[in-house]
């Protein structure tokens, strides 16, 4: 970053402010590599002014923004693995990230950012990132999202993975003054496994970038987030796309119902629909804490039996990592998979040894 450190950096806190912002996506799917770099800084001027709104509305203890899924490019539909790896994926030192990082420093807040981004040891692959940027503009948390199931994740390339980066790389988080945050992406709210071993590492605020079909009625990823929320004693802030342009989707297929939930998996602040501030609200840390330190029949994550679960879950290897050794990155190869899984899943629950 060009820009120093604050020479004031701000207490620890017990409690602050969280906005869900909900912006508009503009996909990039139909842009030429250039036109789509020109895009990606444009929407990052789009959104960088409703982050300073949004903080100013919200007031000085405002202390976390999160932004919604793939907020500067949209998603790849119809591309290939290599050719968005090319057009839409950012580099994690490139200067997108550096426009990110001076806004949270200049407002002082964490910034909780969702995008595709390169990597120097897979070429012609992309991950989905969650990146957190800290008040003085340092970044403070790198999570690559585990669950997609079109596109690479970590665990497709697990072994080699791991040597570049070892396990807490995969499952970080990021001690900060305002608690403990870790990070997930869209349907990954759907997996309980995920968000128990980040409380395990320590997580209390779990920032979810989503670009979820909403609707009138609640639905599936609505429910998961009271429930990642009060399994784990842990808030949820998710920041939900405002309907999306630039490809052939419905664009208000996308658009609504940010979300904040406390520890007890309480909807504290919600959106409608539409480019909004509202889903804002206090997240008591302390509070938090101190549910997580009484004994009582609320305190899930006291009572896991763990070693129990590692069992039975290493019994039943659904999923194998390392799945692009080999093989093409390319959708039929991870529908070719997803196939597989299904008929392994129904093996397991069948009892059939075949």
């Amino acid at each position: 970053m060009t820009q120093p450190p604050s020479a004031h950096p701000a207490p620890p806190a017990t409690a602050f402010r969280a906005v869900a912002l909900q912006t508009a996506t503009r996909a990039v799917n139909g842009l030429g590599e250039t036109e789509a770099r020109e895009a990606i800084t444009a929407a990052i001027d789009r959104i960088t002014p409703q982050i300073a709104a949004a903080v100013s509305w919200h007031g000085d203890d405002t202390r976390l923004v999160v932004l919604p899924e793939y907020a500067l490019t949209g998603f790849p539909m119809g591309d290939t693995i290599e050719g968005w790896a090319a057009k839409a994926a950012l580099a994690p030192d490139g200067p997108e990230y550096d426009l990110l990082a001076a806004a949270a420093q200049r407002h002082r807040i964490h910034l909780a950012v969702n995008a595709y981004e390169t990597d120097r040891h897979y070429p012609g692959l992309y991950f989905q990132a969650g990146v957190v940027f800290g008040p003085t503009g340092d970044t403070v948390l790198r999570y690559r999202r585990l669950h997609s199931m079109y596109t690479p994740s970590p665990y497709d390339v697990w072994d080699s993975y791991l040597d570049h980066y070892g396990l807490d790389a995969v499952l970080p988080v990021a001690r900060t003054d305002i608690g403990n945050l870790a990070a997930a992406a869209s349907e990954e709210i759907l997996y309980p496994e995920l968000f128990r071993a980040l409380a395990f590492r320590g997580a209390e605020i779990f920032v979810h970038a989503t670009s979820e079909a909403s609707s009138p009625d609640p639905t599936i990823k609505e429910y998961a987030r009271r429930c990642r929320a009060a399994e784990n004693l842990a808030a949820v802030v998710s920041a939900n796309s405002a309907g999306i342009t630039g490809i052939p989707l419905s664009g208000d297929s996308t658009n609504g119902h940010s979300e904040i939930v406390d520890h007890f998996g309480r909807s504290l602040a919600r959106a409608d629909s539409g480019e909004s501030l509202v889903a804002a609200a206090e997240i008591d840390l302390a509070a938090l804490r101190r549910e997580r330190s009484r004994p009582a029949m609320s305190n899930l994550p006291a009572r896991v039996k763990s070693t129990l679960w590692a069992g039975e879950y290493a019994s039943h290897p659904v999923d194998e990592p390392n799945g692009l050794k080999g093989a093409a990155p390319e959708r039929a190869f991870f529908a070719a998979r997803h196939r597989e899984n299904i008929a392994r899943a129904v093996r397991f629950a069948t009892g059939d040894p075949a």
